[in-house]
C-alpha cells in the first residue's frame, strides 16, 4: 500500500458515501486499507488494522449486532461501517467502544469503496475525480464571481475563496480560517498548507487588473493526497475565475458610468420635472420621494472612484437605511433615504455612521467627506447633495476635523460658501494671491493651514509635518510677497477664503 488510510480523509471526501460516525473512532487514527463483504461471513479472518464495510444492513436485535460487533473484532479489524447502522443501540455502540472499535454509518458503500481506493493507491483517479467537478461546476451560468464560487464549491466538496494577503475577499462553503491564511505563500505558483486540522490549496490567479489574488479551496481532515488533487483543480479553476473577475469589472465599470450620468441628470435638472428621468431614479431603486441625508467623498489627492464607489457601497449595507451612491467627478456622491421623517436621534446616529465610514476610508483612500442636512422631496435631495458637496470643499484643507464636516455645523462659512464660489469672488482671489502662486505651491499650502489653525505655528507645523522654524520663514515671506499685515482680523478672513478658493 502507498499510503494509509485515515477517517478524517473520509469524512472530507466529497464522494464519501455519506459515512458518518456513531462510536468509538478517532479521526486521526490511520488504517491500512478497506475490506469489503457483503456480510460479515465475507470478510478475511486477519483484518489487522483494517475497516471492514459491509454492503448489508447490520441485524436488527441487540443480541445480534453485540455479536456481529464481537466477530468483527475478533478477526482483527479495528473499524466497521455499514448501511443503516444507525440502528445499533446505545448497547452494542458502548461494546464497540469497549472493544476499541470504530463505528460507522454509510449511506452508499461502493462510494466510500472507491473513496478509499482513491485515498490510498488512486492517486491519479482522485485528482481527475476533482478536475472533472470542476468542469462540472463551470457548466453552469453563473451571475457574478460570488455565483461561480459558489458553483466550484457545491461541485468540488469543499471551500472556495478568493484571498490576497490582508484577508478574505470572497468565500463559499464555509470560512477559511485565520490561521490558515496567514499560513499560506503568496509568491509560489500553488501552494498547500496545513495548520492543526485544516488545510488549504491556493494557486496565484492570474489577473491583469488585480494582482496579489490567489484562489484556495479548503477543508478539515484533508489527507496529502487529496490536498495535493485540490491544487491541481485549483489551477483548473483559476482561469474561469480570473475571467469572471474581469466580466465582473467590466459590468461594474458600465454600471457606475450609467449611474453617474443619471445622477448628473438629476442635479442639472434641479426643480425641473422630466417624468421619464424620475421612471429611469425608479428603475435603479432612486426614489425621490421620503427623506434624504446626502454625503460626499471627495480625494485630497488622485484616487480610483471606482474602488472608492466598491468600499462604500459596501460599508453602506451595514446601515439601516436605505442607501445609494455614484460616482461623481473625484469622488462619491450618495444619500440616506427615509420613507417617514428620521427621529433627531436617528439622525444623528446616521451622521456618526458615515463618520464611521469616512473614519474607515481614510485608512486606504485620502479622501474627505462632507454631510448635507436632512431635506424631503426631489428639490430636498438636490439640495442635500449640494450642501454635501459644499462640505466636502472645506473638509479637504480641515485636517482638524479629520477631514470630516457636516454643513450644518459650519455656522457662517456656510454663508459664506456662493460669495467665494462667485464669478467676481473667483478672480480677484487669484489676483490676490498671484505672487505666491508664481513661486510654487508651498507657501499657499503653507499659508492656507496657517490661516486655518488660527495663525498657531505649532499646530500648523504638526498638521503639513514641517519644522516650526520652516512654517514661520514661510508665513513671513508670504506676508512680504503679498504686502498684506496677517495681524488685522478682516484681512486674515480674506486672505484665508482666497487661498481656499484658489486650491478649490
Amino acid at each position: 500500500m502507498s499510503d494509509s488510510l485515515d477517517l478524517a480523509a473520509l469524512l472530507a471526501h466529497p464522494a464519501g458515501g455519506g459515512v458518518r460516525i456513531l462510536a468509538g473512532a478517532d479521526p486521526a487514527t490511520p488504517w491500512r486499507d478497506l475490506v469489503v463483504g457483503a456480510t460479515e461471513s465475507d470478510l478475511p479472518p486477519q483484518g489487522a488494522d483494517l475497516l471492514a464495510l459491509l454492503t448489508s444492513p447490520p441485524p436488527a436485535t441487540p443480541w445480534q449486532q453485540d455479536a456481529l460487533v464481537r466477530r468483527v473484532r475478533d478477526r482483527g479489524y479495528r473499524a466497521l461501517a455499514a448501511p443503516g447502522a444507525e440502528a445499533f443501540g446505545p448497547g452494542t455502540r458502548t461494546l464497540a467502544e469497549r472493544f476499541g472499535l470504530a463505528l460507522l454509518d454509510v449511506d452508499e458503500p461502493m462510494a466510500l469503496a472507491r473513496a478509499a481506493w482513491e485515498l490510498v493507491e488512486g492517486r491519479d483517479a482522485l485528482t481527475l475525480g476533482y478536475v472533472r467537478r470542476v468542469a462540472q461546476s463551470i457548466e453552469y451560468h453563473a451571475d457574478n464571481l460570488a455565483d461561480l464560487l459558489r458553483h466550484l464549491s457545491a461541485s468540488v466538496g469543499h471551500g472556495v475563496a478568493l484571498i490576497d494577503s490582508e484577508g478574505v475577499l470572497l468565500q463559499a462553503g464555509g470560512e477559511l480560517p485565520a490561521a490558515v491564511h496567514a499560513a499560506i505563500d503568496f509568491a509560489p505558483w500553488v501552494d498547500l498548507v496545513s495548520v492543526a486540522e485544516d488545510a488549504a490549496a491556493s494557486v496565484r490567479v492570474d489577473s491583469p487588473s488585480r494582482a496579489g489574488l490567489r484562489l484556495a479551496v479548503f477543508g478539515t481532515g484533508l489527507s496529502t493526497l487529496q490536498l495535493s488533487a485540490l491544487g491541481v483543480a485549483a489551477e483548473v479553476a483559476m482561469p474561469v475565475v480570473a475571467a469572471r473577475i474581469l466580466i465582473d469589472e467590466v459590468a461594474d465599470v458600465n454600471d457606475a458610468a450609467v449611474a453617474s450620468g443619471l445622477l448628473r441628470e438629476f442635479l442639472e435638472r434641479g426643480d425641473d420635472r422630466d417624468p421619464e428621468l424620475d421612471q429611469r431614479m425608479l428603475e435603479r431603486g432612486w426614489r425621490s420621494s421620503g427623506y434624504h441625508l446626502g454625503f460626499r467623498l471627495v480625494g485630497r489627492s488622485r484616487v480610483d472612484t471606482l474602488q472608492l464607489l466598491r468600499f462604500v457601497t459596501s460599508e453602506l449595507t451595514a446601515l439601516p437605511a436605505d442607501s445609494h451612491a455614484a460616482t461623481s467627478g473625484r469622488g462619491i456622491t450618495g444619500w440616506l433615504s427615509f420613507a417617514a421623517p428620521p427621529a433627531p436621534s436617528r439622525v444623528e446616529d446616521s451622521v456618526r455612521a458615515l463618520h464611521v465610514l469616512h473614519t474607515s476610508a481614510r485608512r486606504v483612500f485620502n479622501v474627505a467627506t462632507g454631510v448635507g442636512t436632512l431635506e424631503t422631496g426631489s428639490s430636498g435631495l438636490v439640495a442635500t447633495l449640494e450642501g454635501a458637496a459644499d462640505a466636502a470643499r472645506l473638509a479637504a484643507d480641515r485636517s482638524a476635523t479629520g477631514y470630516f464636516l457636516r454643513i450644518d455645523a459650519l455656522g457662517l462659512e456656510q454663508l459664506l460658501l456662493s460669495w467665494t464660489g462667485s464669478d467676481t469672488f473667483v478672480p480677484a482671489a487669484e489676483s490676490l494671491l498671484a505672487p505666491l502662486l508664481a513661486r510654487g505651491p508651498e507657501l499657499l499650502e503653507t499659508l492656507a493651514s496657517y490661516l486655518d489653525h488660527e495663525s498657531g505655528i505649532a499646530a500648523t507645523a504638526d498638521a503639513l509635518g514641517l519644522h516650526r522654524n520652516t512654517v514661520s520663514t514661510r508665513i513671513i515671506r508670504a506676508q512680504e510677497l503679498l504686502g498684506l499685515d496677517l495681524g488685522d482680523p478682516e484681512t486674515r478672513l480674506a486672505v484665508q477664503l482666497a487661498c481656499r478658493t484658489v486650491r478649490r
